[in-house]
């Protein structure tokens, strides 16, 4: 099987491409555009763990933050603006209010990365943003492994930049760990305490709150509905600050499929994907993909801190590499 295969070509003719990576016990496939981790098989496992598509059409449509590293600064920026350095930068708009979603339509899901480095078991690609693409500032170079070992598929993140700008990328993969469609009944837990309140355009206010006594308590574990009677979309506050690899969450199917979530960053944005609207792309769960379909658990660091000087700090600056490390590794129970 050979490892980089054609998986067509975007609306204005630039081809994309699907790497393979993998073990005897995990198969990956990613894709150029977006860097989007497009599909994961576990061995022994029937059904896809992630959502994903064959039509390059579904990532330039309603699927394009489906397993993509979105960035330069995922999430949402209020007013659209930050102040760097005494300077006001301003971004792109997005269409359903006065923030900017996901970095904009220049964002790092719509680029076309390059291939730089490969082989069975990783995939090295990188990314150079141009200066005021987006209304971002700085010329910044990415570089982004993904390595599949074992039953663990792992990111490693490393970006730099010749002026101050704010970085903070996440992948934003949709994980449906059972046969079917969905996370009704899927338990999930995270060591979180605190969690950042959101407002009513899911922008934190600036407040850290217990998580105790909330909906958002998620340290012992519980049952997901997986529809409307829950809602999800915010930060949980995993720390005030990067710290080494470890362990963060984990998410089980109710088919005994497992997935342990570890990464470097001090938040995790938890949506439960109940706007998606994908209607018109093949999938690779044999029907489309609609409200609920998967839950969302996007390592990063706080989302709002370009507003919140008590946060942590986002601001890449010429002297520092940015680094992120984020790691899934999977099991099953009970199969077979």
């Amino acid at each position: 099987m050979k490892q980089i295969t054609p998986f067509g070509s975007t609306q204005d003719g630039c081809d994309v491409a699907q790497i393979t990576i993998s073990s005897d016990e995990l198969t990956v496939n990613i894709l150029t555009l977006g860097s989007v981790i497009n599909d994961v098989r576990l061995t022994g496992v029937a059904w896809p763990l992630t959502l994903g598509s064959s039509e390059v059409a579904a990532y330039e449509g309603k699927m394009s933050s489906f397993g993509s590293l979105m960035g330069p600064v995922i999430n949402r920026i209020k007013g659209c603006s930050a102040d760097i350095d005494g300077q006001i930068f301003t971004f792109e708009k997005h269409h359903s209010g006065d923030l900017t979603q996901h970095s904009g339509s220049s964002g790092m899901h719509n680029q076309i990365w390059n291939i730089a480095d490969h082989g069975p078991g990783f995939v090295v690609l990188k990314l150079a943003l141009a200066d005021g693409l987006g209304g971002f500032p700085g010329n910044r170079e990415i570089e982004l492994r993904y390595t599949v070992h074992q039953a663990t598929l792992s990111m490693a993140v490393q970006a730099t930049t010749d002026a101050p700008t704010p970085f903070n990328p996440a992948n934003h993969s949709y994980w449906s760990l059972d046969p079917t469609v969905g996370f009704s009944g899927q338990t999930f837990q995270l060591q979180a305490d605190h969690y950042s309140e959101p407002d009513e355009d899911l922008m934190p206010t600036g407040q850290i709150l217990p998580v105790a006594g909330s909906q958002y308590d998620f340290r012992s574990g519980i049952k997901m509905a997986g529809d409307a009677s829950q809602f999800f979309d915010l930060n949980l506050c995993i720390s005030d600050s990067k710290h080494p690899l470890r362990p963060v969450a984990t998410l089980t199917g109710a088919q005994g499929v497992r997935m342990e979530v570890a990464t470097t960053e001090c938040g995790l944005q938890v949506y439960d994907g109940g706007t998606i609207h994908a209607p018109d792309y093949g999938t690779h769960h044999g029907a489309p993909y609609g409200a609920y379909a998967a839950l969302a658990l996007e390592a990063q660091s706080w989302p709002g801190s370009l507003a919140h000087a008590h946060f942590p700090n986002i601001i890449l600056r010429p002297t520092k590499q940015y680094e992120q490390i984020t790691s899934w590794t999977f099991s099953a129970e009970g199969l077979g």
